[in-house]
């Protein structure tokens, strides 16, 4: 699928799903780049971030530019999908932030909005899978639900799928993992302008 093929169903259905974004070998460079010491994940943002491990139990790293050849390369890659919402849908996006995430067994992310409406600068978020060899009975499932509720779709987190979404439109959740998973979690964001102040990432 292209990045056009994204864009199209991102216009259409504010969802996509693409298998295949990831070259085999793209997932094996980026598992080499998974790093040893990982920080809890958190709630919220700014003043009001928080842990609670009643609703999320991953943990995360942070993507730093410079820091491997490989997730330079994602980057790249990223940045390109970037200019082709903003040339073809106009969303203005203005800076992308992603982060590894690590699911042990038992690990969860409880449903819940990347975005909401007027509140965020997050306005698409990307989810990249990294996990070989995944099976039904490994479970850690990402669930997407509709604005009202309802489910939409259940997905496996098979290595080279990106699963790209409107953060504002969707509620979603990770199932447990019965198995070590691995992801990035990626958001195209808007910039917040305070004076001469760029929005920070983070």
């Amino acid at each position: 699928m292209s990045n056009l093929a994204i864009i199209d169903d991102i216009a259409t259905h504010g969802l996509s799903v693409c298998d295949g974004f990831l070259s085999a070998q793209e997932v094996r460079d980026l598992h080499t780049c998974l790093p040893a010491q990982w920080a809890q994940a958190t709630i919220g943002r700014e003043q009001k971030q928080h842990t609670n491990t009643q609703i999320r139990r991953d943990k995360i790293h942070w993507l730093e530019r410079g820091s491997q050849p490989a997730v330079d390369a994602l980057l790249a890659k990223m940045a390109d999908l970037q200019q082709a919402f903003n040339r073809h849908l106009f969303l203005g996006l203005f800076e992308y932030e992603a982060h590894f995430a690590k699911y042990n067994p038992g690990d969860f992310y409880a449903k819940h909005y990347d975005a909401f409406e007027g509140r965020s600068n997050r306005k698409v978020t990307t989810v990249l899978y990294l996990n070989e060899d995944w099976s039904e009975q490994d479970g850690g499932e990402i669930v997407i639900y509709n604005p009202d509720g309802s489910h939409r779709q259940t997905l496996w987190p098979k290595a080279g799928r990106l699963v790209t979404f409107l953060s504002e439109a969707f509620p979603h959740e990770v199932l447990p993992a019965k198995r070590q998973r691995f992801s990035i979690a990626g958001w195209y964001r808007l910039n917040g302008m305070s004076g001469q102040r760029v929005d920070p990432i983070r």
